[in-house]
């Protein structure tokens, strides 16, 4: 063992120290000072050694951690201190050989375990701190997700949203207190749930049954997003998706928000990308917020602001979309900021920003496409085609 590891991340169950490992009981028995929240320090017997109380914010109490250092420390936690707990947090401010983490099972291997769900084909997510929406792009009929919810309150608030969305068929386990003497196990519809003595820590296993269902490929539906007419169309919007090719991990820059639905979009195609919307309109900023939030992109960052200006503080993009606006100066900028091996898609309605398209595509290559859709509408007793404006789309790797 280090001679400069000081502090252990114990994981605590309900039933406190029983059914700790060696090492768990050993870090517990030795320690100088043990942080924790007030329920995890009253899982444990009389102490000798210093307790403090972790503050409410959490973040409030990292500081008083790094105080501690050189003292032999605990700090306790939930389960696993590293799904959904205080173990991610807690890493990013320490030194790899200065703290070490002895788990114990989480909430959601003692949930599985108890409802016989296999944990690799199951949704698991820690709702406790953050909207219930983050479930939203997982939700199909037949989904099995476990959740972690903030406290019986939070249950029946998840519950009326479920319901308000279409999942209201839903069964719901509702799991109090896993792994420990008062733990309980009960079960109702998100539509029926009516229980009113739901004690914490709990969480909720969903058998999902509803719709509508997010649709894994590009191109969502319209009246997902709430919009004032500002919205690249399902058609064009997959057609831009395509073009701008998602990939794990990456940055969008959405240039003219509008509805956030290409942003949205690219945020849907992998938990870990990342989106940035500039939109100069204040109350589109807003709906792109709400609209992100609704549908479980409630990590969009939305900037109100005029492009290219702006621009200038943002993280560097992956790709970039421009929607709207689109000018010289525009592009210049942008073009000057993209990192090479980046990926610039631009749509065009006007014939001037075709015809800046154009002279742009010459100058850099890439892929100059006119997209043209028609509608069939009444005409008269019978149909016909309405065409919609044309779109000139240009996308080019840097």
């Amino acid at each position: 063992m280090s001679d400069s590891l000081w502090l252990t991340i114990v994981g605590l169950g309900e039933d406190g120290p029983d059914g700790l490992s060696p090492a768990s009981l050993k870090a517990l028995s030795e320690a100088e000072v043990i942080m924790g929240a007030p329920r995890h320090l009253s899982l444990l017997p009389p102490l000798s050694c210093d307790t403090v109380e972790w503050p409410v914010p959490y973040a409030d109490g990292i500081a008083l951690l790094l105080e501690k250092r050189g003292k032999k420390t605990v700090v306790l936690a939930s389960g696993d201190p590293f799904w959904h707990g205080a173990g991610g947090t807690l890493a990013k401010h320490l030194e790899r050989g200065e703290w070490r983490s002895i788990p114990s099972p989480s909430t959601l291997s003692l949930a599985a375990a108890a409802l016989g769900w296999s944990l690799e084909s199951t949704v698991t997510l820690g709702l406790h701190a953050a909207p219930f929406a983050r479930l939203r792009p997982h939700l199909a009929k037949g989904t099995r997700a476990i959740v972690t919810l903030r406290d019986g309150n939070a249950v029946t608030e998840f519950a009326g949203w479920l319901s308000k969305i279409g999942f209201g068929d839903s069964t719901l386990h509702v799991m109090e207190a896993l792994g420990g003497p008062n733990e309980r196990i009960r079960a109702t519809t998100a539509q029926d749930m009516a229980f009113d003595d739901i004690n914490h820590p709990v969480s909720v296993a969903i058998s999902a049954k509803g719709g509508p269902a997010l649709s894994q490929s590009s191109g969502q539906p319209d009246a997902f997003f709430d919009n004032d007419g500002q919205i690249t169309k399902r058609p064009v919007r997959a057609l831009t998706l395509s073009a701008l090719a998602p990939q794990p991990g990456e940055h969008l820059w959405d240039i003219g928000g509008g509805s956030g639905s290409i942003a949205i979009e690219w945020l849907l195609a992998h938990g870990q990308n990342a989106a940035t919307s500039v939109e100069i309109n204040p109350d589109r900023a807003n709906r792109i917020r709400e609209n992100a939030t609704a549908l479980g992109a409630d990590r969009l960052k939305v900037v109100t602001g005029a492009a290219p200006q702006a621009l200038e503080d943002l993280a560097p993009p992956d790709a970039v979309f421009i929607g709207g606006g689109i000018s010289e100066d525009m592009l210049q900028t942008v073009w000057r900021q993209l990192p090479a091996q980046s990926r610039l898609v631009a749509n065009a309605v006007t014939l001037e920003a075709e015809t800046l398209l154009a002279s742009w595509h010459a100058k850099f290559g890439g892929d100059l496409l006119r997209i043209e859709l028609a509608h069939a509408t009444p005409l008269g007793r019978k149909r016909g085609w309405k065409s919609s404006y044309p779109i000139v789309q240009w996308s080019v790797s840097k």
